[in-house]
């Protein structure tokens, strides 16, 4: 299993200049790149309902322009502009990998049909990270010895090393990253003491979750998170500085350091939400063996109204992580059609249409009375398991007709969530 771990540099003044002065190079070269490739592809393609060697003069066409046509001019680039020389040569054929993906997916479909966007042109400092695909190996450009991590043609820099790395892991790659606040670097680690999954047979705790807005989760055993709303609380402060970002002079330093305070706002905002999504993951991994979660299109609800909320929560960020940490530790996690959860009831699969400001689930064929993100998280359990799941021992035999709901107090966030 493939982890990443992130420490943060502590590079001297020069280290830092060589390392933008890498990334600007490194821009630079992406957007030539990316000029052949869609230049390549004007020049070559045919429309469907016109000629193009009427709609527009083609010349003399060019050669294929592909990664490895890329990477074999890499040695002219240096002849033309010897500053490239002063990079080290795999962090440049890593950035060509980088345009490659990203040409492919938009050219190519995935399995379901769908592309990604068009590769775009890179302004000045979109380019933040370096990437050096070899580490702690022969040739390698970078390796972490002791305390210091050392990087071809640039030096050793301090690492602040907050927690040890895992006993047995392998550093695979390494990948220099600017943030608002400093440096960092990101070791891919090859960690082989992941544990083995646990057997359907061996499970004795499930429970179905049910995100909201209103609450952050559900559970079916009547347990809820409150949403945190970490940006509606920052809004104040943020709109205070980007107003004052506003009134300065675009280009100049007061411009730049006042962008840099709006950015570090932001970096805050993220760190404090992923943090919270940590927390509420590893409580669930600690708590139950399976855990059952809706599959939402959290794209299409991102175009409603609700958008900055949604957004704001984050749910596919703390899907995608609970997974992970499930994996980690385990557990198992299963994804479960999310169609009528909240409206079918869970006692006697009554369809019950209700408005989205209806928060409480009464059901008139058989008068259960409950709140209808528990109804909807004893749905998700319900798919998630079926009735007779034996390792489980079923959902019993009668289910709660009426029970509030309890919120879990989550502590600082440094420290774990106890139920």
């Amino acid at each position: 299993m493939l982890l990443t771990y992130q420490y943060r540099l502590q590079p001297n003044q020069e280290q830092e200049a060589t390392l933008s002065h890498w990334g600007e190079l490194l821009r630079r070269h992406w957007n030539y790149a990316l000029g052949e490739r869609l230049d390549y592809l004007r020049r070559t393609r045919s429309l469907v309902d016109r000629c193009s060697l009427i709609s527009e003069p083609i010349g003399e066409i060019p050669n294929r322009v592909d990664y490895y046509s890329q990477a074999a001019n890499l040695k002219q680039t240096k002849s033309l502009f010897p500053e490239y020389k002063g990079i080290y040569a795999d962090c440049q054929q890593q950035n060509l990998m980088r345009l490659d993906k990203a040409w492919k997916r938009w050219l190519i479909p995935d399995k379901n049909g769908k592309r990604g966007g068009k590769p775009r042109f890179k302004k000045q400092g979109d380019i933040c990270s370096i990437t050096f695909p070899r580490a702690n190996s022969a040739k390698a450009g970078a390796n972490l010895l002791g305390e210091n991590l050392k990087l071809s043609k640039i030096g050793d820099i301090p690492v602040v090393l907050h927690r040890p790395i895992p006993e047995g892991s392998v550093i695979k790659q390494a990948t220099i990253v600017s943030k608002a606040d400093g440096w960092y670097v990101s070791f891919a680690l090859e960690d082989n003491t992941v544990p083995v999954s646990l057997p359907v047979d061996e499970i004795k705790s499930v429970v179905g979750i049910d995100v909201g807005l209103e609450k952050f989760l559900t559970t079916s055993d009547a347990e809820a998170i409150a949403v945190p709303q970490f940006y509606r609380k920052a809004q104040t402060v943020l709109a205070r500085q980007q107003r004052k970002l506003a009134r300065q002079e675009k280009g100049s330093v007061n411009y730049g350091k006042q962008a840099n305070k709006v950015a570090k706002l932001h970096l805050h905002v993220a760190r404090q939400r992923k943090d919270f999504h940590y927390s509420v993951a590893h409580y669930l991994c600690t708590t139950y063996d399976l855990i059952g979660f809706e599959k939402l299109n959290i794209k299409g609800l991102a175009r409603t109204r609700l958008a900055k909320s949604i957004l704001d929560v984050a749910w596919r960020t703390f899907l995608n992580i609970l997974q992970a940490v499930a994996v980690r530790r385990g557990k198992h996690t299963q994804e479960v059609d999310a169609r009528g959860t909240s409206i079918e009831c869970f006692n006697c699969e009554e369809r019950v249409i209700k408005d989205l400001s209806v928060r409480v689930h009464n059901c008139p064929n058989c008068g259960v009375s409950l709140d209808r993100d528990y109804n909807a998280s004893i749905n998700v359990l319900k798919r998630t398991t079926g009735l007779s799941f034996a390792a489980c021992e079923g959902l019993g035999v009668a289910q709660p007709m009426k029970q509030e709901i309890s919120f879990v107090n989550l502590r600082s966030p440094r420290q774990s969530v106890l139920a």
